[in-house]
């Protein structure tokens, strides 16, 4: 392993956390008020040449990494709008970026879209200005994560799980339990999988440590693993604590995460489908399993920066973002679901059995990234706020 490399990727986290704490701070100990002084826009026009998007890994493809997955390309011929992307690895990097502004527009996952909201980082859209609206899959077109008091703050993209990926040389059988990343154990090769397992270097993983206690320490009580009290954020924390003994590596960026399987000897761990179906398309011994204890997982909407330099070409793609062909290349390309169903049919990349194949029927099953807040959705205003996540998980990573 390149202990320099890892080193030097541990300090990188903790810079990034370090800048956006301050992000996280007001907006997540409060349930969520949209924080905006004006109206959504009533009319699209010409376009302003640009279109920048703060993205996750492999969500705006130009065909770069392979010619057949291509989105980009036919719009800005067809509208002449040049689409520029910064990648971000976690949300906290995209609530950070989207407060220093210059961007028009966000893919953002549950755990930042709201944060976003009551920061009035984002605005309202005009779904009326978005043709193609009616043909967003029903269970989404009003999800809480983008809809606030009725009125809606993005475009929905594409969800997903939070799937265990694991490399199939040492897994004979599928394993069917997160234990092999959270607790030591001796796996199928006779070896320990201490220093052999990743996770997640985001603070809302501390959500996937309270989703295993859900199963394993019912006494806790956890009923959603966001809304966690004292007692129970405490006893995730110190499961985190534990697997720190492990983790050989706490991964943010896919592509690097992709390279540890390859070729630093990592076995197990969170992913995303992208991953899985990227190294297992290069031939790679690697597959994924939806455990027993379930999943968290993300579904993502392109939300527009309340101060949006180019809102005419971020209007343009918005509506281009939720054509079936994109919908369904996109889902194949990242093993996600698509938020148009009608990409399920008839995709020559996603095939007819792809969305099945990419977890269709688990929506009702995954827990979707959300901030957490004070407010415990119940009642009781005893939660653990975001910040805390964020501070607490930094120190996790540093041993303490």
């Amino acid at each position: 392993m390149n202990t320099k490399w890892y080193v030097k990727n541990a300090l990188g986290v903790l810079g990034i956390f370090a800048l956006v704490l301050s992000a996280c701070t007001g907006a997540a100990t409060q349930p969520v008020v949209p924080v905006t002084g004006d109206e959504a826009m009533q009319s699209v026009g010409e376009g302003e040449g640009e279109v920048s998007i703060v993205a996750w890994a492999g969500y705006i493809e130009r065909g770069e990494t392979d010619p057949a997955y291509d989105w980009v390309t036919d719009f800005e011929k067809e509208t002449g709008c040049k689409v520029t992307v910064k990648v971000a690895a976690t949300s906290d990097e995209m609530v950070a970026l989207m407060n220093e502004g210059g961007f028009d527009l966000v893919t953002a996952s549950g755990d930042a879209s709201n944060r976003l909201i009551s920061g009035g980082r984002v605005q309202e859209i005009n779904i009326a200005l978005i043709p193609s609206w009616n043909t967003v899959d029903p269970r989404l077109q009003n999800a809480p994560w983008h809809t606030v008091n009725g009125k809606h703050y993005g475009v929905p993209y594409q969800w997903g799980p939070n799937v265990l990926m694991y490399n199939t040389e040492v897994f004979t059988n599928p394993p069917t339990s997160w234990n092999v990343v959270f607790e030591e154990t001796t796996l199928p090769d006779g070896q320990s999988n201490a220093g052999r397992v990743q996770a997640y270097d985001g603070p809302i993983y501390i959500a996937d440590a309270a989703l295993y206690l859900m199963s394993h320490n019912p006494e806790l009580g956890i009923k959603d693993p966001y809304a966690l009290d004292r007692t129970q954020f405490e006893a995730a924390l110190n499961l985190l604590r534990q697997q720190r003994q492990l983790v050989g590596r706490y991964w943010h960026d896919a592509f690097i995460q992709m390279d540890d399987f390859t070729n630093e000897g990592f076995v197990a761990s969170s992913s995303w489908p992208f991953q899985v179906n990227l190294l297992a398309s290069e031939g790679k011994p690697i597959a994924s399993v939806f455990p027993v204890e379930g999943t968290t997982g993300w579904a993502d909407t392109t939300m527009m920066h309340a101060d949006a330099p180019h809102p005419n070409c971020g209007y343009k793609w918005l509506e281009h973002s939720i054509n079936p062909k994109l919908q369904g290349d996109l889902a194949a390309w990242f093993g996600s679901v698509p938020a148009v169903l009608d990409a399920c049919k008839g995709n020559e990349l996603l095939t007819d059995q792809g969305c099945d194949v990419n977890g269709l029927a688990n929506f009702d099953q995954i827990h979707f990234w959300k901030t957490p807040t004070a407010d415990c959705g119940d009642g009781r205003m005893e939660c653990v706020p975001y910040h805390e996540w964020v501070t607490n998980y930094i120190a996790v990573i540093g041993g303490r």
